[in-house]
């Protein structure tokens, strides 16, 4: 009998392969438990199929995620804290506070733990390369201006 292995299945296979097991074990074990389907011409249709969709979807996400980090580059995110008596930052900044300030004034939306910063927070006035990881293997750099009011 033949089967497309649909999970990993330790010691035969792992999943999307097609492989040659024993009635029994397919029937009761495999199929059963839900490893596995009958490898029919129409499930390998929709398995094809199935995977077809799940690549196009894989790069246009890839698409948006290049283009997202394209902007990126391009934009200085300008957050003005209050200084205190002798000149310093009154506090710092957070990644939350970055994320909000590029969703309001770039229309650009970015998790808050994507955001990574060299130290915890930014606490001098200044301009900062900020790292975003976006997934995927693909990150950009953000450029951050704090400055003092």
């Amino acid at each position: 009998m033949k089967v497309l292995l649909i999970k990993d299945v330790k010691g035969l296979g792992k999943a999307g392969e097609i492989k040659e097991v024993k009635d029994g074990y397919g029937n009761n074990f495999l199929i059963g438990k839900g490893f596995a389907k009958a490898a029919t011409p129409d499930v390998l249709r929709q398995y094809e199929a199935a995977q077809k969709r799940k690549a196009e979807e894989l790069k246009y996400e890839l698409a948006n995620l290049e283009k997202l980090k394209d902007e990126l580059a391009k934009v200085t995110v300008v957050i003005k804290k209050q200084l205190g008596a002798n000149g310093a930052l009154f506090g710092s900044v957070s990644k939350e506070e970055i994320a909000e300030e590029l969703e309001k004034t770039h229309h650009l939306i970015v998790d808050k733990k994507s955001i990574e910063i060299e130290k915890n927070h930014l606490k001098a006035v200044g301009i900062y390369n900020v790292q975003v990881k976006l997934g995927h293997a693909i990150s950009a750099d953000l450029k951050v201006d704090v400055q003092g009011e």
